[in-house]
Protein backbone atom coordinates (compact mmCIF):
# COMPACT_ATOMS: atom_id res chain seq x y z
CA UNK A 1 0.00 0.00 0.00
CA UNK A 2 1.02 3.15 -0.90
CA UNK A 3 2.40 5.67 1.83
CA UNK A 4 -0.79 8.34 1.09
CA UNK A 5 -3.68 5.48 0.97
CA UNK A 6 -2.15 4.02 3.97
CA UNK A 7 -2.63 7.28 6.04
CA UNK A 8 -5.56 7.71 4.10
CA UNK A 9 -7.08 4.87 6.11
CA UNK A 10 -5.25 5.58 9.23
CA UNK A 11 -7.71 8.65 9.07
CA UNK A 12 -10.28 6.73 8.47
CA UNK A 13 -10.08 4.08 11.33
CA UNK A 14 -9.11 7.03 13.39
CA UNK A 15 -12.88 8.77 12.74
CA UNK A 16 -14.65 5.89 13.18
CA UNK A 17 -13.08 5.07 16.48
CA UNK A 18 -13.72 9.10 17.58
CA UNK A 19 -17.34 8.48 16.02
CA UNK A 20 -18.11 5.84 18.62
CA UNK A 21 -16.49 7.63 21.45
CA UNK A 22 -19.26 8.28 23.28
CA UNK A 23 -21.00 4.54 23.06
CA UNK A 24 -17.58 3.08 24.18
CA UNK A 25 -17.28 1.77 27.99
CA UNK A 26 -14.86 3.50 30.03
CA UNK A 27 -13.09 0.26 30.23
CA UNK A 28 -12.87 -2.65 28.05
CA UNK A 29 -15.09 -5.91 28.72
CA UNK A 30 -12.91 -8.64 29.51
CA UNK A 31 -13.32 -10.20 25.38
CA UNK A 32 -11.54 -7.33 24.51
CA UNK A 33 -9.02 -7.71 26.46
CA UNK A 34 -8.47 -10.96 25.91
CA UNK A 35 -8.24 -10.31 22.53
CA UNK A 36 -5.17 -8.36 23.20
CA UNK A 37 -3.58 -12.09 23.09
CA UNK A 38 -3.27 -11.65 19.32
CA UNK A 39 -0.05 -9.15 19.93
CA UNK A 40 1.92 -11.51 21.69
CA UNK A 41 2.59 -13.08 18.92
CA UNK A 42 6.64 -14.30 17.50
CA UNK A 43 8.44 -11.92 16.21
CA UNK A 44 8.21 -12.69 12.28
CA UNK A 45 10.79 -13.56 9.88
CA UNK A 46 9.03 -11.49 6.89
CA UNK A 47 7.39 -8.41 7.31
CA UNK A 48 3.59 -8.55 7.57
CA UNK A 49 2.60 -5.50 5.85
CA UNK A 50 2.04 -1.87 6.94
CA UNK A 51 -1.81 -2.29 5.60
CA UNK A 52 -2.27 -5.39 7.36
CA UNK A 53 -0.53 -4.05 10.90
CA UNK A 54 -2.69 -1.12 11.06
CA UNK A 55 -6.07 -3.27 10.40
CA UNK A 56 -4.82 -5.65 13.47
CA UNK A 57 -4.18 -2.58 14.98
CA UNK A 58 -7.63 -1.35 14.94
CA UNK A 59 -9.50 -4.55 15.32
CA UNK A 60 -7.59 -5.86 18.16
CA UNK A 61 -6.40 -3.34 19.67
CA UNK A 62 -9.35 0.13 19.33
CA UNK A 63 -11.69 -2.46 21.56
CA UNK A 64 -9.68 -2.05 24.13
CA UNK A 65 -8.65 1.24 24.85
CA UNK A 66 -9.93 2.86 27.77
CA UNK A 67 -12.17 5.76 26.57
CA UNK A 68 -10.62 8.28 28.73
CA UNK A 69 -10.93 9.93 25.04
CA UNK A 70 -14.85 9.87 25.81
CA UNK A 71 -17.34 11.74 28.35
CA UNK A 72 -17.52 9.32 31.49
CA UNK A 73 -13.92 8.67 32.24
CA UNK A 74 -13.29 10.47 35.75
CA UNK A 75 -10.10 8.95 36.53
CA UNK A 76 -6.41 10.76 37.08
CA UNK A 77 -7.80 13.83 35.70
CA UNK A 78 -7.29 12.96 32.40
CA UNK A 79 -8.98 15.40 29.80
CA UNK A 80 -9.98 14.15 26.21
CA UNK A 81 -7.88 15.56 23.23
CA UNK A 82 -9.26 18.65 21.79
CA UNK A 83 -10.18 18.35 18.30
CA UNK A 84 -7.80 21.34 17.45
CA UNK A 85 -5.25 20.43 19.31
CA UNK A 86 -5.85 16.82 18.42
CA UNK A 87 -6.06 17.93 14.50
CA UNK A 88 -2.70 19.75 14.79
CA UNK A 89 -1.24 16.67 16.12
CA UNK A 90 -1.67 15.26 13.49
CA UNK A 91 -0.58 17.36 10.86
CA UNK A 92 2.42 17.75 13.35
CA UNK A 93 3.10 13.94 12.44
CA UNK A 94 3.07 14.84 8.92
CA UNK A 95 5.81 17.37 9.48
CA UNK A 96 8.18 15.19 11.17
CA UNK A 97 10.00 17.50 12.73
CA UNK A 98 13.00 18.22 15.25
CA UNK A 99 11.56 20.63 17.43
CA UNK A 100 14.88 21.29 18.96
CA UNK A 101 15.71 24.82 17.65
CA UNK A 102 15.00 27.64 14.65
CA UNK A 103 17.53 25.46 12.59
CA UNK A 104 15.75 22.08 12.60
CA UNK A 105 12.15 23.43 12.08
CA UNK A 106 11.50 27.38 11.95
CA UNK A 107 7.65 27.03 11.88
CA UNK A 108 8.24 24.64 15.50
CA UNK A 109 10.48 27.55 17.18
CA UNK A 110 8.05 30.04 15.97
CA UNK A 111 4.98 28.58 17.43
CA UNK A 112 6.66 27.00 20.67
CA UNK A 113 7.91 30.57 21.58
CA UNK A 114 4.18 31.81 20.90
CA UNK A 115 2.34 29.34 22.90
CA UNK A 116 5.01 29.74 25.84
CA UNK A 117 4.37 33.33 25.94
CA UNK A 118 0.20 33.19 25.92
CA UNK A 119 1.04 30.44 28.66
CA UNK A 120 2.69 32.63 31.16
CA UNK A 121 0.07 35.63 29.86
CA UNK A 122 -3.49 33.25 30.81
CA UNK A 123 -1.70 31.59 33.88
CA UNK A 124 -0.22 35.42 34.85
CA UNK A 125 2.91 33.78 35.84
CA UNK A 126 6.26 36.13 35.52
CA UNK A 127 6.65 36.84 31.98
CA UNK A 128 10.61 37.15 32.36
CA UNK A 129 10.59 33.18 32.49
CA UNK A 130 11.55 30.36 30.53
CA UNK A 131 9.02 27.69 28.98
CA UNK A 132 10.18 24.58 28.14
CA UNK A 133 7.54 22.10 26.42
CA UNK A 134 8.55 18.50 27.98
CA UNK A 135 7.62 14.97 27.91
CA UNK A 136 5.52 14.90 31.23
CA UNK A 137 5.49 16.53 34.73
CA UNK A 138 7.98 14.09 35.88
CA UNK A 139 10.29 14.39 32.97
CA UNK A 140 9.53 18.56 33.55
CA UNK A 141 10.07 18.79 37.62
CA UNK A 142 13.65 16.93 36.68
CA UNK A 143 14.26 19.95 34.67
CA UNK A 144 13.04 22.49 37.43
CA UNK A 145 14.62 20.38 40.11
CA UNK A 146 18.17 20.27 38.04
CA UNK A 147 17.82 24.73 37.63
CA UNK A 148 16.79 24.59 41.41
CA UNK A 149 19.57 22.43 42.86
CA UNK A 150 22.51 24.15 40.49
CA UNK A 151 21.38 27.43 41.36
CA UNK A 152 21.56 27.28 45.14
CA UNK A 153 24.91 25.58 44.23
CA UNK A 154 26.00 28.52 42.45
CA UNK A 155 24.89 30.82 45.53
CA UNK A 156 27.29 29.01 47.77
CA UNK A 157 30.11 29.17 46.05
CA UNK A 158 29.92 25.56 44.08
CA UNK A 159 30.40 24.83 40.50
CA UNK A 160 27.78 22.16 39.78
CA UNK A 161 28.88 21.80 35.99
CA UNK A 162 32.68 21.36 36.74
CA UNK A 163 32.72 19.50 40.36
CA UNK A 164 28.99 17.63 40.20
CA UNK A 165 27.98 16.27 43.30
CA UNK A 166 31.18 14.78 45.27
CA UNK A 167 31.99 16.95 48.12
CA UNK A 168 29.08 20.04 47.14
CA UNK A 169 26.98 21.37 50.22
CA UNK A 170 24.69 19.45 50.81
CA UNK A 171 20.63 20.61 49.30
CA UNK A 172 17.79 19.62 51.58
CA UNK A 173 14.30 19.14 50.26
CA UNK A 174 11.45 19.92 52.41
CA UNK A 175 7.58 18.53 50.70
CA UNK A 176 4.30 17.84 51.91
CA UNK A 177 2.94 14.93 53.27
CA UNK A 178 0.76 14.45 50.75
CA UNK A 179 3.49 15.05 47.65
CA UNK A 180 2.55 13.23 44.54
CA UNK A 181 4.14 10.63 43.30
CA UNK A 182 5.92 12.01 40.13
CA UNK A 183 7.75 14.28 42.78
CA UNK A 184 9.05 11.59 44.97
CA UNK A 185 10.03 9.86 41.97
CA UNK A 186 12.20 12.61 40.49
CA UNK A 187 13.76 13.37 43.97
CA UNK A 188 14.50 10.05 44.12
CA UNK A 189 15.88 9.52 40.30
CA UNK A 190 18.05 13.07 41.16
CA UNK A 191 19.97 11.11 44.44
CA UNK A 192 17.47 12.45 47.43
CA UNK A 193 17.10 9.47 49.14
CA UNK A 194 13.39 9.16 50.32
CA UNK A 195 14.35 8.87 53.92
CA UNK A 196 16.46 12.50 53.93
CA UNK A 197 13.02 13.93 52.70
CA UNK A 198 12.07 16.51 55.07
CA UNK A 199 7.95 16.21 55.15
CA UNK A 200 6.33 19.08 55.96
CA UNK A 201 2.56 18.63 58.05
CA UNK A 202 -0.59 18.92 56.85
CA UNK A 203 -3.75 19.53 57.70
CA UNK A 204 -6.96 18.01 57.19
CA UNK A 205 -7.31 19.14 54.21
CA UNK A 206 -3.81 17.95 52.45
CA UNK A 207 -2.51 21.69 52.49
CA UNK A 208 0.96 22.35 54.20
CA UNK A 209 0.71 23.99 57.70
CA UNK A 210 2.65 27.33 57.23
CA UNK A 211 2.79 27.06 61.62
CA UNK A 212 4.59 24.11 61.38
CA UNK A 213 6.83 24.31 58.32
CA UNK A 214 10.69 22.86 58.96
CA UNK A 215 13.28 24.87 58.98
CA UNK A 216 14.18 26.51 55.63
CA UNK A 217 17.49 27.96 54.83
CA UNK A 218 19.17 28.85 51.53
CA UNK A 219 20.16 25.09 50.81
CA UNK A 220 16.71 24.17 50.75
CA UNK A 221 14.31 23.25 47.98
CA UNK A 222 10.78 23.50 49.09
CA UNK A 223 8.02 21.93 46.89
CA UNK A 224 4.06 22.94 47.15
CA UNK A 225 1.33 21.76 45.53
CA UNK A 226 -1.54 23.26 43.13
CA UNK A 227 -3.90 20.69 43.73
CA UNK A 228 -3.58 18.24 45.56
CA UNK A 229 -4.11 14.85 43.95
CA UNK A 230 -6.84 13.67 46.02
CA UNK A 231 -8.38 16.85 47.40
CA UNK A 232 -7.46 19.15 44.76
CA UNK A 233 -6.71 21.58 47.60
CA UNK A 234 -3.91 24.48 47.61
CA UNK A 235 -1.14 25.17 50.19
CA UNK A 236 -1.18 28.67 51.56
CA UNK A 237 0.94 30.03 48.96
CA UNK A 238 1.54 33.27 50.51
CA UNK A 239 2.65 32.77 54.19
CA UNK A 240 5.02 29.65 52.63
CA UNK A 241 6.65 31.56 50.40
CA UNK A 242 7.39 34.28 52.44
CA UNK A 243 9.51 31.92 54.78
CA UNK A 244 11.10 30.89 52.04
CA UNK A 245 11.92 34.04 50.77
CA UNK A 246 13.23 34.83 53.92
CA UNK A 247 15.26 31.75 54.39
CA UNK A 248 16.36 32.28 50.81
CA UNK A 249 15.15 28.95 49.21
CA UNK A 250 14.00 28.03 45.95
CA UNK A 251 10.52 27.20 45.73
CA UNK A 252 8.76 25.07 43.14
CA UNK A 253 5.05 24.68 42.68
CA UNK A 254 3.47 21.24 41.29
CA UNK A 255 0.45 22.66 39.98
CA UNK A 256 -0.13 19.63 37.15
CA UNK A 257 -3.80 20.34 37.03
CA UNK A 258 -4.06 22.82 39.43
CA UNK A 259 -2.34 25.30 38.04
CA UNK A 260 -5.03 25.97 35.78
CA UNK A 261 -7.20 27.53 38.00
CA UNK A 262 -5.61 30.81 37.79
CA UNK A 263 -7.20 31.10 34.38
CA UNK A 264 -10.64 30.95 35.89
CA UNK A 265 -13.05 32.03 38.32
CA UNK A 266 -11.17 29.71 41.13
CA UNK A 267 -8.06 32.10 40.73
CA UNK A 268 -8.07 33.40 43.97
CA UNK A 269 -6.83 29.68 45.62
CA UNK A 270 -3.87 30.32 44.05
CA UNK A 271 -3.04 33.63 45.26
CA UNK A 272 0.92 33.95 46.23
CA UNK A 273 2.01 31.49 43.52
CA UNK A 274 3.30 33.90 41.29
CA UNK A 275 6.31 34.40 43.97
CA UNK A 276 7.75 30.88 43.30
CA UNK A 277 10.84 29.97 41.29
CA UNK A 278 9.65 27.44 39.11
CA UNK A 279 6.33 25.71 38.34
CA UNK A 280 5.37 22.82 36.27
CA UNK A 281 2.13 21.67 34.48
CA UNK A 282 0.46 19.36 31.92
CA UNK A 283 -1.16 19.59 29.03
CA UNK A 284 -3.23 16.59 28.53
CA UNK A 285 -4.56 17.43 32.10
CA UNK A 286 -7.04 20.51 31.82
CA UNK A 287 -6.07 21.93 28.30
CA UNK A 288 -7.59 18.48 27.01
CA UNK A 289 -4.23 18.25 24.70
CA UNK A 290 -3.29 14.78 23.23
CA UNK A 291 -0.09 12.98 25.88
CA UNK A 292 3.34 13.79 25.83
CA UNK A 293 2.60 18.01 26.33
CA UNK A 294 3.55 19.02 29.65
CA UNK A 295 5.31 22.36 30.53
CA UNK A 296 8.29 23.15 32.84
CA UNK A 297 8.27 27.42 33.64
CA UNK A 298 11.53 28.92 35.51
CA UNK A 299 11.51 32.25 36.86
CA UNK A 300 15.21 32.56 36.01
CA UNK A 301 15.36 31.80 32.15
CA UNK A 302 19.58 31.95 32.25
CA UNK A 303 19.52 29.62 35.28
CA UNK A 304 17.28 27.46 33.48
CA UNK A 305 18.68 27.81 29.89
CA UNK A 306 22.43 26.98 31.55
CA UNK A 307 21.43 24.22 33.32
CA UNK A 308 19.94 22.34 30.14
CA UNK A 309 22.19 23.95 27.51
CA UNK A 310 23.22 21.13 24.67
CA UNK A 311 24.42 22.99 22.41
CA UNK A 312 27.26 20.84 20.22
CA UNK A 313 30.18 22.09 17.58
CA UNK A 314 27.55 21.17 14.79
CA UNK A 315 24.55 22.56 16.67
CA UNK A 316 24.06 25.73 18.19
CA UNK A 317 20.70 27.53 18.90
CA UNK A 318 19.80 30.32 20.92
CA UNK A 319 19.39 30.13 24.83
CA UNK A 320 15.45 29.96 24.04
CA UNK A 321 15.35 26.89 22.13
CA UNK A 322 13.80 24.24 23.73
CA UNK A 323 16.95 21.72 22.99
CA UNK A 324 17.96 24.27 25.79
CA UNK A 325 15.09 24.50 28.58
CA UNK A 326 14.16 20.81 28.30
CA UNK A 327 15.66 17.03 28.69
CA UNK A 328 15.48 16.00 25.23
CA UNK A 329 17.93 17.26 22.56
CA UNK A 330 15.97 15.52 19.53
CA UNK A 331 12.46 15.93 20.29
CA UNK A 332 8.89 16.42 19.01
CA UNK A 333 7.48 20.13 18.77
CA UNK A 334 4.56 19.16 21.90
CA UNK A 335 4.22 22.73 22.22
CA UNK A 336 2.20 23.02 19.18
CA UNK A 337 -0.76 20.84 19.89
CA UNK A 338 -0.66 23.44 23.48
CA UNK A 339 -0.84 26.51 21.00
CA UNK A 340 -3.57 25.25 18.95
CA UNK A 341 -5.69 24.52 22.27
CA UNK A 342 -5.02 27.93 23.72
CA UNK A 343 -5.93 29.40 19.99
CA UNK A 344 -9.24 27.83 19.89
CA UNK A 345 -10.57 28.37 23.08
CA UNK A 346 -9.05 31.87 23.88
CA UNK A 347 -9.24 32.71 27.07
CA UNK A 348 -12.43 32.59 27.90
CA UNK A 349 -12.96 29.41 26.52
CA UNK A 350 -10.38 28.32 29.04
CA UNK A 351 -11.79 29.88 32.25
CA UNK A 352 -15.35 28.32 30.44
CA UNK A 353 -13.97 24.68 30.48
CA UNK A 354 -12.21 24.71 34.21
CA UNK A 355 -15.30 26.44 35.99
CA UNK A 356 -17.51 24.47 33.94
CA UNK A 357 -15.99 20.94 35.75
CA UNK A 358 -15.46 22.94 38.80
CA UNK A 359 -19.13 23.68 39.04
CA UNK A 360 -20.42 20.07 38.17
CA UNK A 361 -17.72 18.82 40.76
CA UNK A 362 -19.94 20.82 43.47
CA UNK A 363 -23.14 19.49 41.88
CA UNK A 364 -22.01 16.06 42.64
CA UNK A 365 -20.76 16.30 45.56
CA UNK A 366 -24.36 18.30 46.83
CA UNK A 367 -25.90 14.75 44.86
CA UNK A 368 -23.67 12.57 46.85
CA UNK A 369 -24.10 13.73 50.19
CA UNK A 370 -27.93 13.99 49.82
CA UNK A 371 -28.00 10.56 48.53
CA UNK A 372 -26.05 9.22 51.42
CA UNK A 373 -22.77 8.82 50.59
CA UNK A 374 -19.55 10.40 52.34
CA UNK A 375 -17.84 13.38 50.80
CA UNK A 376 -14.44 14.22 52.24
CA UNK A 377 -13.57 16.72 50.81
CA UNK A 378 -14.15 20.69 50.92
CA UNK A 379 -14.47 19.84 46.49
CA UNK A 380 -12.57 23.64 46.24
CA UNK A 381 -11.59 22.10 42.14
CA UNK A 382 -12.21 19.47 40.42
CA UNK A 383 -11.68 16.76 42.54
CA UNK A 384 -14.43 14.55 44.66
CA UNK A 385 -13.33 12.27 47.48
CA UNK A 386 -15.93 9.84 48.49
CA UNK A 387 -15.92 6.91 51.03
CA UNK A 388 -19.19 4.54 51.64
CA UNK A 389 -18.63 3.31 55.09
CA UNK A 390 -16.08 0.99 55.80
CA UNK A 391 -13.07 -0.32 53.69
CA UNK A 392 -15.32 -3.33 52.37
CA UNK A 393 -18.67 -1.45 51.30
CA UNK A 394 -16.71 1.75 49.76
CA UNK A 395 -15.04 -1.20 47.01
CA UNK A 396 -18.33 -2.85 46.50
CA UNK A 397 -20.04 0.22 45.30
CA UNK A 398 -17.45 1.28 43.35
CA UNK A 399 -17.35 -2.07 41.43
CA UNK A 400 -20.88 -2.16 41.19
CA UNK A 401 -20.77 1.20 39.47
CA UNK A 402 -18.20 0.96 37.17
CA UNK A 403 -19.72 -2.84 36.22
CA UNK A 404 -23.23 -0.11 34.92
CA UNK A 405 -20.62 1.23 32.47
CA UNK A 406 -22.18 4.81 34.11
CA UNK A 407 -17.96 5.65 34.34
CA UNK A 408 -14.93 4.63 35.25
CA UNK A 409 -13.25 6.44 38.31
CA UNK A 410 -10.19 5.17 40.54
CA UNK A 411 -9.65 3.81 43.93
CA UNK A 412 -7.43 5.86 46.55
CA UNK A 413 -6.55 5.60 49.87
CA UNK A 414 -7.24 8.93 52.02
CA UNK A 415 -5.80 9.19 56.21
CA UNK A 416 -5.04 5.62 55.78
CA UNK A 417 -8.91 4.31 54.68
CA UNK A 418 -9.94 3.06 51.58
CA UNK A 419 -12.05 5.82 49.65
CA UNK A 420 -12.46 6.16 45.43
CA UNK A 421 -11.88 9.66 43.93
CA UNK A 422 -13.82 11.37 40.94
CA UNK A 423 -12.45 13.62 38.30
CA UNK A 424 -14.06 15.90 35.75
CA UNK A 425 -11.46 17.36 33.19
CA UNK A 426 -12.99 16.38 30.19
CA UNK A 427 -14.39 18.70 27.42
CA UNK A 428 -16.73 16.01 25.96
CA UNK A 429 -18.36 15.65 29.65
CA UNK A 430 -21.64 16.95 30.04
CA UNK A 431 -24.07 17.49 33.09
CA UNK A 432 -25.89 14.34 31.87
CA UNK A 433 -22.88 12.26 31.92
CA UNK A 434 -22.44 13.47 35.94
CA UNK A 435 -25.79 13.05 36.68
CA UNK A 436 -25.70 9.36 35.48
CA UNK A 437 -22.98 8.21 37.26
CA UNK A 438 -24.24 10.45 40.32
CA UNK A 439 -27.14 8.26 40.12
CA UNK A 440 -25.53 4.78 39.66
CA UNK A 441 -23.36 5.95 42.72
CA UNK A 442 -26.65 6.83 44.61
CA UNK A 443 -28.69 3.39 43.54
CA UNK A 444 -25.38 1.02 44.24
CA UNK A 445 -25.40 2.92 47.84
CA UNK A 446 -28.72 2.48 48.46
CA UNK A 447 -29.04 -0.87 47.39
Amino acid sequence: MQELELIAEADERGRNYLGGIEQRPPFPDQAARDGLVIFTEAFPDQGQGAAETLRMLDIYGSPATTASNGPRYFGFVIGAALPAAAAAERLMLAWDQCGSSYDNSPVAATIEKVAARWLLDILDLPRESAVGFGTSATACTLTCLSAARRSLLARLGWDFDRDGLIGAPEIKVVVSETVHITVRKALRLFGFGTARLILAPTDGHGRIDPDRLPNLDGRTILFLQAGEVNTGEFDPFVPLIEAARRANAWVHVDGAFGLWARASSRRAVTDGIEGADSWTTDGHKWLNTPYDGAVAICRDAEALAQTMNADAIYATASADAQKNLTLEFSRRARGIPIWAALRTLGREGVAALVDRHCDEAGWLADRLREGGLDVLNRVVLNQVLVRCGDDERTARIRSRVLDTGAGWFGNTVWQGRAAFRISLSSWRTEHEDVARMANALVAAARG
